[in-house]
């Protein structure tokens, strides 16, 4: 009699063999217990298929996917693989008002999918340090001599070739954006340096570069590059279900028939300087105005734009609010705060024929400045004296004034048109002075609390200079906050706290603001979304390639799923049956087995002359 072998798929140490011989007699069912062991393998082979793919065909992708984008957040310190082929590199230069970047980055080949970003990251030198390179002064100081713009760029680009892999410089993308210094040239200074630019860096680098990647980008522009970069890098494009992730109902911009869906809430982004004050967010419904002036206004403040490769998807249209306040910094509020101060108080001595703040002895009471704290401001022909009383709340009154708010609707710094935000359902990060007023001093950055902060900055205030000098030599205070910090703090603290919630009118209550000066512990420009924005059309490339492959790649991929768990149960399935069909043979043969014995001892009766019992016989 045979063997079966069982070796499927399996190990070796899982080969073994079954022999009619050694086999029991309950392995020789019925054809019932057949059947049912056949239906009970099925099932089980069924529940298997469940269980390993998940809900739907494409679940294990969307998983995978899933995982991917929450990885994604991490933030990618390794240093970046130069040999990498499939690796695109792109430049952006960032001409600022005191001086010009390099940033470099990097990003893998586009999957395909139209629905996904490209995943751009800043590239890494061999040390794990970004590749950056700054220069002084700014390109605005070359004015006068436009000729030697190139030169002054050069040394940056420069380094930049020198990171990225020589055959990829003709393929890599180069930007030269110039902000705030060269905006305030008159505009034929402007177009002479930026010709000389478009004239030699062809000449003198292989980089992809033609006559719009430069430019002057004016200040709604750096604020939506801005407002792009940090919600690309909190995950906020990534339009992947998520539980945990808030979402928002969306009127599409554009769209005739006012289409609406919910995807991922973006998050809004508050950043003062020290010269200005720029706010910019999401507006997901249509907004109406009060006014046709209002209108004409809001239009210079909206930006609608389409961060995905194909303009008739929507998911990925935007419309962002963006208004920069220049004077309303830090440093610039506290200048037009003394100025204030110094042209009363003379007009006030000359009418009352008093000298108030023109000794120290008889100083001007500032309630904006710490406790006994003396200070002198003013030009030198006009020099004030000051003395500090620390009183928060009187400081906050006297600083409402300069936000120059008005009665109307919808109306934020300056009487400037602010769409209403819906505080119910949003989240804001504060960066720069909103961080270093609840941190450097204070402690508390991150989540920001009204009343938490109010109350911590009325003791700082209230507080003795003489006390926060002891402290600040104690290093109690944060490591890069200095003399300068200690002395204004005070005034920054109220001036923040009024700019936030008189200005822009957020709620007391409100609860999701963030300050920080990191995000995911990077450092994140604008320039970040310049180049998401700028190169958002390369991926068509592959996606055209992707389709060129048609539904034979799809069935490609399909079938490579297939063979990684169908396969598995087919070869399970053909096991049993086999164990089945063998186990139907076995028994057959034992039912042969004693018929043919039971018929060999009738004959060996019969040859044995052994007569059978007497019959009776009926006639």
């Amino acid at each position: 009699m045979g063997r079966i072998s069982i070796s499927c798929l399996f190990p070796a140490s899982w080969h073994f063999s079954l022999s009619p011989v050694v086999l029991p007699r309950f392995l020789l069912p019925s054809f019932r217990q057949l059947l049912l062991l056949g239906l009970l393998a099925g099932v089980m082979g069924l529940l298997y298929l469940l269980l390993v793919t998940g809900k739907g065909q494409y679940s294990w992708l969307r998983e995978d996917r899933h995982i991917h984008t929450r990885l994604g957040r991490v933030p990618d310190m390794e240093a970046t693989d130069t040999n990498n082929p499939n690796l695109n590199y792109g430049l952006v230069v960032d001409c600022g008002s005191s001086g010009s970047r390099v940033f470099v980055y990097t990003w893998p080949r586009h999957n395909g999918n139209p629905h996904e970003l490209l995943d751009i990251k800043q590239m890494r030198d061999k040390h794990r340090k970004p590749v950056v390179m700054k220069i002084k002064p700014g390109i605005s100081e070359y004015a006068s001599t436009p000729d030697k713009a190139s030169d002054y760029i050069s040394p940056l680009l420069s380094f930049a070739a020198q990171h990225i892999p020589k055959n990829k410089h003709q393929e890599t993308p180069l930007y030269i954006l110039c902000t705030a210094g060269m905006r305030v040239l008159p505009e034929s200074q402007q177009e002479a340096l930026l010709e000389d630019l478009r004239t030699d860096i062809p000449v003198n680098f292989n980089f992809l570069f033609s006559d719009s990647h430069v430019e002057v980008i004016s200040g709604k522009q750096e604020g939506v590059y801005a407002w792009i970069g940090i919600n690309f890098v909190l995950g906020r494009f990534n339009h992947v279900e998520d539980e945990h992730e808030a979402v928002v109902e969306v009127q599409v911009p554009g769209s005739d028939q006012q289409e609406t869906l919910v995807r991922k809430r973006t998050a809004g982004v508050l950043d003062m300087g020290g010269v200005s004050t720029q706010i910019a967010y999401e507006v997901p419904k249509t907004v109406s105005f009060a006014s046709p002036q209002q209108e004409e206004i809001a239009k210079n403040l909206l930006a609608e734009f389409n961060l995905g490769c194909d303009a008739h998807r929507t998911e990925h249209v935007y419309r962002v609010y963006v208004s920069t306040f220049l004077g309303f910094g830090g440093n610039a509020a506290r200048q037009r705060y003394e100025e204030n101060l110094i042209s009363t108080k003379q007009i006030q001595n000359k009418l009352l024929g008093q000298h108030q703040g023109e000794s120290a002895d008889s100083p001007i009471l500032d309630p904006c400045l710490p406790a006994d704290l003396q200070d002198e401001v003013g030009p030198q022909d006009q020099r004030v004296h000051l003395r500090g009383t620390g009183d928060f709340d009187r400081c906050r009154l006297l600083l409402q004034p300069f936000l120059n708010r008005t009665n109307d609707t919808n109306t934020s710094l300056n009487g400037v048109y602010q769409p209403p935000i819906d505080f119910t359902n949003s989240q804001f990060y504060g960066f720069s002075e909103f961080y270093y007023c609840t941190e450097d001093v204070l402690r508390m950055g991150g989540d920001y609390n009204s009343t938490k902060y109010s109350n911590a900055a009325k003791s700082y205030c209230a507080t003795q200079w003489k006390t926060l000098k002891e402290r600040f030599d104690r290093g109690l205070y944060a490591s890069h906050a200095d003399q300068h910090r200690l002395k204004y703090q005070c005034f920054k603290s109220a001036w923040m706290y009024e700019v936030l919630h008189s200005g822009f009118a957020f709620p007391a209550a409100y609860e999701n603001l963030r300050t920080a000066l990191l995000v995911y512990d990077k450092e994140v420009q604008w320039t970040l979304g310049a180049i998401l924005y700028r190169t958002r059309f390369l991926p068509l490339r592959d996606i055209q390639q992707e389709s060129l492959k048609g539904s034979h790649s799809h069935w490609h991929h399909s079938f490579s799923f297939m063979n990684n768990h169908y396969l598995f149960l087919a070869c399970f399935l053909v096991v049993v049956l086999s164990i089945l069909l063998y186990l139907l043979r076995l028994r057959r043969i034992h039912n042969r087995s004693t018929l043919l014995r039971g018929a060999s001892a009738s004959v060996q009766w019969l040859e044995e002359g052994l007569g059978s019992p007497d019959l009776p016989v009926t006639l």
